[in-house]
């Protein structure tokens, strides 16, 4: 039998342990505890969902992986590239490769009675995965794209509705300034996203892939690139040196040199940013911790006072320091895991609850998002709940020393 052990159960289960001066000081370790984890689990959840959230918005209007003209990189007008079917079929057979999509880009501006706006217009095929944009629809139908005949379909975001005063259903002139001429299209409005993304809400209306091509004077087999969607995030840069082996520095029948950059290389400022994140999160969980660690060390400390005259009548039956230390470091495990109970059930019912109602608001315009995401990550909650008890526990290590201290003949007479 573990004698540590028992004795601890004794003591935590005992009704002498809710004396005057060990109650408070038990309470506030276990509050401290929970309120540590609470806080760790929600940080977290908080910078999980955001990191993730903000990505896939940038993943989709970019893709993962780029495929396109090497001049495209260095100057602003579109840059178109000629992509063959096998070169698509190579790129497809690449492993981790998901999804590959041409697009064509042109700039023009919308006019309304009233007012203009410069935009860049976006086509894109039937091929063209809408499952980002459907997700973000907020008014009218998502358009079917084609990349034959086209009807002139535009897809444009809240922003741009609002500046225009623009709704789904309405028809509006757009003009393309070329070389020497301008030319007027005139496109029906099928829908209105929003992503609060304002770099690409601001200016990105997408339509059928022809119309860029056409507006461009593009030959039929150009375009401005390709889309490339990878099975995992993770293994990005992994799926990009397969293209950089295979498909970079080839050039197409018009002389153009074909490159690929990763959506981390396309918008650099965006994920530097979200990488400070970590930072933030590793300060935070350190401080909890240190929260958590020192409320059971000055709990324990409270406690093992109390306890002397029980520790002097442990020793003198003969009970080892060693084993009086395991005892309390037992007790000390008991009101931490009520402290871990409590720091699950609050940290994970805020997530849930946030989740359910978005009750915590953001500034769009400052986060890209209107409510604070967090997500759940159960792995990542279990290591915490154990990190907090490991850690908490060693810290009490040192204080439990105190009970060597301790002589049986003076703890007897210790009020």
């Amino acid at each position: 039998m573990n004698l540590p052990l028992f004795i601890a159960r004794r003591i935590n289960g005992s009704e002498d342990q809710r004396r005057e001066v060990s109650l408070p000081a038990i309470r506030i370790a276990t509050i401290g505890v929970a309120i540590g984890l609470a806080v760790m689990i929600i940080t977290v959840s908080v910078v999980f969902g955001f990191k993730h959230t903000i990505r896939d918005k940038v993943v989709g209007f970019g893709s993962h992986i780029q495929v396109e003209n090497y001049l495209s990189q260095q100057l602003s007008d579109p840059v178109p590239i000629a992509i063959s079917d096998s070169l698509m079929k190579t790129m497809k057979q690449l492993p981790g490769v998901k999804h590959i999509e041409r697009y064509s880009l042109t700039q023009g501006i919308l006019k309304t009675d009233d007012d203009f706006l410069g935009v860049v217009f976006k086509g894109v095929g039937s091929d063209y995965d809408v499952t980002f944009l459907s997700e973000h629809l907020v008014e009218g139908e998502m358009p079917k794209f084609t990349d034959g005949q086209s009807s002139y379909p535009l897809l444009i975001s809240r922003m741009i509705a609002d500046k225009l005063q623009l709704k789904a259903g309405q028809r509006i002139f757009a003009y393309f300034i070329g070389n020497d001429d301008v030319r007027a299209r005139k496109f029906t409005i099928k829908g209105i996203y929003e992503t609060n993304m304002t770099q690409f809400d601001q200016s990105l209306c997408f339509t059928d892939f022809t119309i860029p091509v056409r507006i461009n004077g593009w030959e039929a087999a150009q375009c401005s690139g390709a889309e490339v969607l990878v099975d995992d995030f993770d293994n990005v840069d992994i799926v990009a040196e397969q293209f950089v082996q295979h498909v970079n520095r080839k050039t197409d029948k018009y002389g153009g040199i074909i490159t690929t950059q990763t959506i981390r290389e396309a918008h650099p400022h965006i994920f530097s940013w979200l990488e400070l994140l970590d930072i933030n999160v590793w300060i935070i969980l350190v401080l909890m911790i240190c929260v958590a660690g020192f409320t059971m060390v000055s709990g324990l400390l409270i406690i093992i006072l109390e306890r002397t005259q029980m520790i002097g009548i442990l020793k003198a039956l003969g009970m080892r320091n060693k084993m009086v230390r395991h005892t309390f470091l037992w007790f000390a495990a008991f009101i931490i895991g009520r402290g871990i109970l409590w720091g699950d059930i609050i940290g994970l019912g805020i997530v849930i609850l946030q989740q359910q109602t978005g009750f915590i608001h953001l500034d769009p315009a400052s986060y890209y998002v209107d409510t604070a995401p967090m997500e759940l990550n159960i792995p990542i909650i279990v290591l915490l709940n154990v990190v907090t008890l490991l850690v908490s526990l060693f810290v009490l290590i040192a204080p439990s020393f105190l009970i060597s201290h301790i002589h049986p003949a003076r703890s007897m007479r210790y009020e």
